[in-house]
Order: structure tokens, then C-alpha cells, then sequence
């Protein structure tokens, strides 16, 4: 059997697969392959390869890593679904704003909805934020008819519906238009 040592290229025995080296414990070797995968085989799995292949010399290495760096471009894309995400949710659920609704009428606890529900629109404004879920529920409909009647009062808002498959029929989604003089 082979001695393999951490560095090792290896190849997959019939495969066209190279990796290197990167642990040894025992018969289980973890190798990394040149996409950055991490595996684990047996050691009877592995094939050495020759380091005649992989002769490189370190004015070669140098030029190659510098090139790679200065060519290297980040660059950041979201995720479609965080693209779609809401940048904010405000969950009214009564139970989220107050410890105990002892002594509340309903009344009060529709007002204290609708002041949160307010406050973070109004913030939301401020700090420029397009979207915005309001988490209401589905009840008997009076938040939901109350924070419509709401958002009616801001020329720069547009609402409708959440997305069905995460909210149900229980929130209302917030776009708020953003004006570019300011």
C-alpha cells in the first residue's frame, strides 16, 4: 500500500477526478478537489499521483497567485428570495406588543395596534426602507380593514396582499414609493 502524506495529489481510482490531500486519520483520507470540495475515502480508494506533474517553481507560483488576485472581482448578488424578501415585518399580533392584555378592551388593543403599525410605517419612511409586511392575522377582518384604511392616507404608499405562501391571508404587504428629489 502507499504512504500518502498531506499536500499528495490523488486521483480517484476509475475516475477522472484529481484532489489533494488535506487530513489523514487512520485508513480515512480527506481530500479537497481543485472546486473546493471537501471528501472522505479510504485509503484503497486513492491513487498517488506522480509530483513530476506537479513541479511548479515559486517565481511561477508567485506571478500566478498576484494575477489571480489582481484579477479577481467581487462581486455580491442576492439570492432571489432574499430579493424578494420584505426589508421589514411588524407583527400586530396583540400578544407580540404588550405583555398582557389584562384590563384592555378591545378598543384599546385595536389602538395600540394601529399606533405600532403607524410608528413603523412612519419609520420605515424615514429610513427609506421600500418594503414593509404587516403581519395582522385573519380575525374577523377589523385590523386589516383598519391599517388599509391607514395606508390610504400616504400618497406614497401602495399595499396589497403578502405573499400567500408564507403569510396566509393574515398580512398585508407595503411598498413605499421613494422619491428620488430628496
Amino acid at each position: 500500500m502507499m504512504q500518502l502524506k498531506i499536500g499528495d495529489r490523488v486521483a480517484l481510482l476509475d475516475e477522472l477526478w484529481e484532489a489533494t490531500v488535506i487530513a489523514i486519520d487512520a485508513e480515512e483520507i480527506t481530500v479537497e478537489n481543485d472546486d473546493g470540495f471537501v471528501i472522505k475515502f479510504d485509503a484503497k480508494e486513492l491513487i498517488k499521483l506522480p509530483e513530476e506533474a506537479l513541479q511548479v517553481s515559486a517565481v511561477d507560483l508567485k506571478s500566478i497567485l498576484r494575477e489571480k488576485e489582481t484579477t479577481k472581482k467581487r462581486s455580491y448578488r442576492k439570492k432571489p428570495k432574499e430579493r424578494n424578501a420584505p426589508a421589514m415585518e411588524v407583527d400586530l399580533h396583540i400578544h407580540k406588543l404588550t405583555p398582557s392584555t389584562k384590563g384592555m378592551t378591545n378598543h384599546d388593543m385595536l389602538t395600540l395596534q394601529l399606533d405600532t403599525a403607524k410608528r413603523q410605517l412612519e419609520f420605515a419612511i424615514r429610513k427609506r426602507i421600500q418594503k414593509v409586511v404587516f403581519i395582522h392575522g385573519v380575525g374577523e377582518g377589523i385590523l386589516k380593514l383598519e391599517l388599509e384604511y391607514l395606508f390610504r392616507r400616504y400618497d406614497n404608499v401602495k399595499f396589497y396582499d403578502a405573499d400567500y405562501k408564507k403569510y396566509g391571508l393574515g398580512a398585508t404587504e407595503v411598498y413605499i414609493l421613494q422619491n428620488t428629489t430628496d
